[in-house]
């Protein structure tokens, strides 16, 4: 229970404030936007059981300040960073107006808000689907994996990674192919966008694996077991749960066009997400289930699919929640059964 005081505190103050948001702005709508924003924290929830997993999987190997840091710091960054000012910041550079004029439109008139964000939903998707099949693709495409869930197809993916950037290379035949399917004005946007995914991911990826490697030569040279982390390992983590919350972000808003009650809902499913980050840290959840981190970047593939699709075709956010978490849980069923035929108690 100790993990999950600070996200109850926030839910509390989260459903006050929609309360009361919700009187100032409509009269009598204060206990609707409480029930809106209670929902968002849900759906949020049950879109990043995945982010959770991979979370936890790189926080493991940070330091216990960075860890910390990832609740603290890492929760504002989630809160007024994504959920907040990123989608501010997107409409005003591709409706090329100032973000303050943006800011007023946020508070004054939802509907034309929205409309801008959806005008912007195609490119935004192209560079989520992109970092996160990059992502998905590293994580498989690695010959030193030895460890296989689905063992087909897994295993076949190993030996892919004996070619040297393979997964770049397809994801860039994955946005050559969704651009094609969108409309004439965006199929530049789409592009330019997918592509800056790639960048990005390869330039954070390199820049972590550097100082992985700078870690394991001074623990080598200690003759102790060193943890990694520091600031550049904290942005990738941030960068990673930044590209999860794109769908729950532009998906909220087909509950509500109030940014407010929007921000208010995603941050209580992404102080939640945290906590349950921590949680498997702690118990040390991935050592005992071996299979729940294939599990997660299988949902991360689905994702980021889900995504270059919803650049032509709406998807609904239901779709996205229940396959993610049908990987979870099928990777859970697995890593139980795992351990009681090794235990052999099967």
């Amino acid at each position: 229970m100790k993990h999950f005081t600070g996200s109850i505190i926030i839910t509390l103050l989260g459903i006050t404030a929609a309360y009361l948001w919700g009187e100032h702005i409509h009269q009598g709508t204060g206990f609707l936007c409480v029930f809106i924003a209670f929902i968002l924290g849900i759906l949020e929830v049950s879109l990043s059981f995945d982010n959770a997993v991979v979370n936890a999987m790189k926080l493991e190997k940070m330091e216990t300040v960075w860890q910390h840091r990832f609740l603290t710091w890492g929760i504002a960054i989630a809160v007024f960073g994504m959920r907040f000012l990123f989608p501010l910041l997107v409409v005003a550079i591709f409706a090329k107006i100032s973000i303050i004029k943006v800011l007023n439109i946020a508070l004054n008139d939802s509907n034309q808000y929205a409309h801008y964000l959806h005008l912007t939903h195609a490119p935004i998707a192209a560079f989520g689907g992109a970092f996160l099949l990059m992502l998905f693709l590293s994580y498989f495409f690695n010959c030193e994996k030895e460890t296989h869930w689905i063992k087909g197809i897994e295993h076949c993916c190993s030996h892919l990674g004996n070619i040297k950037g393979f997964e770049t290379i397809v994801t860039a035949i994955a946005i050559l192919i969704t651009q094609n399917y969108v409309s004439a004005e965006y199929k530049l946007s789409v592009l330019t966008s997918g592509l800056i995914g790639i960048m990005v991911y390869l330039t954070i990826d390199g820049i972590t694996h550097w100082l992985e490697k700078h870690e394991e030569e001074r623990a080598k040279a200690l003759s102790a077991t060193v943890k990694g982390g520091g600031l550049v390992a904290f942005l990738y983590l941030e960068l990673i749960d930044a590209s999860f919350s794109l769908d729950g972000v532009l998906g909220a808003f087909a509950l509500s066009q109030d940014i407010v009650i929007i921000t208010i809902g995603l941050s209580i499913g992404a102080m939640f997400v945290r906590s349950l980050t921590l949680l498997l840290v702690e118990k040390k959840t991935l050592a005992r289930y071996i299979y729940l981190e294939h599990g997660a970047h299988w949902a991360i593939g689905a994702l980021a699919l889900i995504m270059f699709v919803s650049t032509a075709v709406e998807v609904p956010e239901v779709i996205t929640g229940l396959i993610g978490l049908a990987f979870i849980i099928s990777a859970l069923i697995s890593s139980i059964l795992h351990n009681k035929k090794e235990n052999g108690t099967v």
